[in-house]
């Protein structure tokens, strides 16, 4: 069994952080969120690995390389423009030959892996096995109808008006006769070559198609308040461990993650939080929910729910919550008189001010 990662998409609503960064590799308890797809899927045994790339494509090799870091072997395959799942799938077609896939979206979280749905494909084997949770608004996602047996009868993508609240986590599993049902789709109103179609034709055509409901969490990393949430999931579940030095002025609450070479300078780290090695934190508070990346330096702040990319500095800045600050940014404060705000942002940079 393969699987089949996709890795290209550009990230638009997590702008201007994926300017400059992959989306898939914006880390949450600094590590890049791709990186958790990866190990669940060799978790659950699966270690020949396809992953579709697109423009990032030099910044996603460089994070993953061979794949060998993962006990994988990984091979590229390039999308020149984002034209749908379905599309990944068709031009992975050779790659994939005859063999029984996983399709992992590399922007998607799913707490406690894969390997429960992987396991009961291989025992099943039906045609096509979809994960599917509940969400409150169903129309952003690919929503599933199911029948009174539970199978699932149809398929629409985005619709206007839901048949139902389950919508499609980003893990798909394929036996080959998917190949036939992607040859079979036109490019949908949006363009591109949906998966959800795909899907349907093999409903349509008399292929068995199953469903799991996952009752644990799962999120698309795809715009920041996501990326907060399941950064403050995943350091829920870490365990307190202080390698770098923390000085007597200082005091570390709970699980706290401070790795080798970071410093803890008369502050207070309350967790759940991590510190990524060579960080400095003097004279601060550092909240629950809180990652801070390697060589961050925050010095007379207070930061709370939120992650800060590699290299961002916060110097005398008040309180800081809720945010995601990008690689090597520096925030600062300002005198009081005259009062009124400098800035200098990116294209479609988004700011809060206090009037």
């Amino acid at each position: 069994m393969k699987a089949l990662v996709l890795a290209g998409g550009t990230g638009s609503r997590l702008r201007p952080i994926t300017h400059t960064a992959a989306k898939q590799l914006v880390p949450v308890a600094n590590k890049p969120v791709l990186f958790y797809g990866i190990e669940s899927i060799v978790a659950a045994g699966i270690t020949d690995i396809g992953v579709i790339v697109g423009g990032t494509e030099r910044e996603i090799r460089a994070a993953l390389g061979d794949g060998s870091r993962f006990g994988a072997r990984i091979t590229y395959l390039r999308q020149e423009a984002p034209l749908g799942l379905a599309h990944a799938v068709l031009i992975a077609r050779d790659w994939l030959g005859d063999e029984d896939f996983v399709m992992y979206l590399g922007d998607n979280f799913v707490v406690g892996g894969i390997t429960g749905p992987v396991e009961a494909f291989r025992r099943d084997r039906p045609h096509a096995r979809i994960l599917l949770t509940k969400v409150a608004d169903p129309s952003m996602f690919g929503v599933a109808e199911l029948g009174p047996d539970g199978a699932v009868v149809r398929l629409e993508e985005k619709p206007a008006a839901p048949r139902s609240d389950l919508a499609l986590v980003g893990v798909y599993l394929f036996t080959p006769a998917v190949h036939e049902a992607v040859a079979a789709c036109a490019p949908s109103a949006r363009g591109e070559m949906e998966i959800t179609d795909a899907i349907q034709w093999l409903i349509d055509s008399g292929r068995s198609v199953s469903a799991t409901t996952i009752t644990g969490y799962w999120k698309d990393t795809g715009n920041v308040a996501d990326m907060l949430e399941v950064n403050r999931a995943v350091l829920e579940g870490i365990e307190r461990e202080v390698a770098g030095s923390v000085d007597a002025a200082s005091e570390i609450v709970g699980r706290v993650r401070i790795a080798a070479g970071a410093r803890i300078v008369r502050s207070r780290i309350v967790g759940p939080a991590v510190i990524g090695a060579g960080a400095v934190v003097s004279d601060s508070h550092i909240g629950a929910s809180t990652s801070v990346a390697d060589h961050c330096r925050i010095s007379g702040s207070e930061v709370e729910f939120s992650i800060l990319l590699e290299g961002a500095r916060i110097e005398d800045a008040g309180r800081i919550e809720g945010s995601l600050i990008g690689r090597s940014v520096h925030v600062s404060g300002a005198a009081r008189a005259p009062r009124a705000h400098r800035l200098v942002l990116g294209d479609h940079s988004r700011i809060q001010i206090a009037s």
